[in-house]
């Protein structure tokens, strides 16, 4: 698979190894001829083919008969309709190599190559798109997948790393570097499409997590037995949204503005648990102190939320703490615990 058309390099290297097998065969039955059919021996037969072939105009090193000028006069005929076919097909193949948008392809490839701790995104369609926007204001390295011609234009042009093809391929998945990827994303119209999908990327790397769209409620159950963490139904928070802004307007306004998808900047963080921190309670870690950000909550290892936990609440390794704070108290927050 390529960036680009994978059918494109196909053709090439296609008709490339048919141009050189037709050269060798062509070779083959020069040499086999003059040994065999004319007695020169194998020295002089390699000789006369190369000569007879290549046209060059020097004599022949034996006096040919009859038998062995017709011979010769086929081998040239056939040499250079062959030679022409063999040229133009190995500079069809060389200006594919080297056009623009193959050396783009290869520079392309080789960013993806040395990418650690990505994010591969399966789709760029509505949700993707979105999804795609919200990394790159967090400045998060990700791959998309996409086999659209059309998206692929206009990736193009955004100057996002992608792989052209189909994310159910194991061999699209692999050259997005899911083996050393941590997330994927995939946000498919087709449930069954984001079902195989999730299966084969478990089968990749069973540690990567992955988050997957749904647009039916029968499919939430079988993609997370494929292995999605979390499944997500665009609709059904659409019109839960939409509800709760009439319900509760005022509330989920702060809520949604605790958040920027624009700049990045973020009002809520959380804090993963490390054995680093030598932790037995929350308030060990001093964050009120030193950042001014309030603690609103702890996940546990086992996915258990709790709501406000008091300063001597007893923290688990791999728990997450969540916490709240303006733009400064979370920049601070940041860079005492280096959280990206």
């Amino acid at each position: 698979m390529r960036y680009g058309s994978k059918l494109g390099n196909v053709y090439y290297n296609t008709n490339l190894v048919r141009a050189l097998v037709l050269v060798a065969i062509l070779l083959c039955l020069g040499i086999g001829g003059y040994h065999f059919a004319f007695g020169y021996d194998i020295v002089d037969a390699i000789y006369m083919t190369v000569i007879t072939i290549g046209t060059v105009g020097f004599g022949e090193v034996h006096p040919l008969d009859d038998g062995g000028k017709i011979f010769t006069s086929f081998l040239i005929l056939f040499s250079i309709f062959l030679f022409a076919y063999a040229v133009t097909t190995i500079s069809a193949y060389l200006v594919s190599i080297n056009s623009p948008k193959s050396l783009k392809a290869k520079r392309m490839q080789q960013k993806i190559q040395y990418l650690n701790n990505h994010i591969i995104l399966c789709g760029y369609g509505r949700n993707g798109k979105q999804a795609a926007a919200k990394l790159q204001a967090y400045n998060r390295d990700f791959v998309i997948i996409e086999h659209n011609k059309d998206v692929i234009e206009v990736l193009d042009n955004e100057n996002l790393l992608y792989i052209e093809g189909n994310g159910t391929e194991d061999e699209v998945l692999t050259q997005a570097g899911i083996a050393n990827a941590t997330h994927l994303i995939t946000t498919l119209p087709s449930d069954s499409d984001n079902v195989f999908i999730t299966l084969t990327a478990k089968q990749l790397n069973p540690n990567i997590i992955i988050y997957s769209r749904a647009s039916e409620e029968s499919s939430c159950k079988k993609l997370k037995i494929a292995g999605a963490q979390n499944v997500i139904m665009p609709d059904k928070i659409g019109g839960d949204h939409i509800a709760s802004l009439i319900v509760s307007p005022d509330l989920i306004e702060f809520l949604d503005n605790l958040s920027s998808s624009n700049t990045g900047k973020m009002n809520i963080q959380e804090i993963i648990i490390s054995p680093q921190h030598h932790l037995n309670k929350i308030g060990d870690l001093l964050i009120s102190e030193k950042t001014g950000c309030t603690v609103i909550g702890y996940k546990s290892g086992k996915g258990e939320y709790i709501i406000n936990p008091g300063l001597d609440f007893a923290a688990e390794t791999n728990g997450r703490i969540i916490v709240l704070g303006n733009d400064n108290q979370i920049a601070k927050l940041n860079k005492l615990f280096d959280l990206k």
